[in-house]
């Protein structure tokens, strides 16, 4: 058995032995997006409050289905999304401080409110 090849072997083992993959992997795992849907109907923003946990980085898919546009948004996190009618998209929100972030529909503000807590 060539020399490298016992050495790789005994790394490869090593590597298994001490949990390193196991660890990789649940780093990985962690770090996937986590995906949260919201939909704009009738100027109401659905749903009207959100759990989401702090620290991680989150994506929103978002769906108009009114029939006029909407603008999705939260100032305070530099958060804009116009939609037309029927149009969905999304926004990738980054690790949030625990917390309440309200987001509106600007085209509806006095009746669209979505809270969401970060915890």
């Amino acid at each position: 058995m060539p020399a490298s090849f016992a050495h790789g072997t005994f790394l490869l083992a090593l590597w298994f032995g001490l949990g390193w993959a196991q660890e990789s992997m649940a780093q990985t795992a962690s770090s996937e997006l986590l995906t949260y849907p919201v939909t704009i109907k009738a100027g109401r923003i659905i749903p009207a409050r959100l759990e989401v946990p702090a620290g991680r980085k989150i994506k929103l898919t978002i769906k108009n289905e009114g029939p006029g546009p909407s603008e999705f948004e939260n100032l305070s996190l530099r958060i804009e999304k116009v939609l037309s009618p029927g149009a969905s998209s999304f926004v990738v929100i980054h690790p949030l401080k625990p917390g309440s972030y309200r987001f509106i529909d600007e085209f509806h503000p006095t009746n669209s409110e979505m809270l969401l807590i970060a915890q």
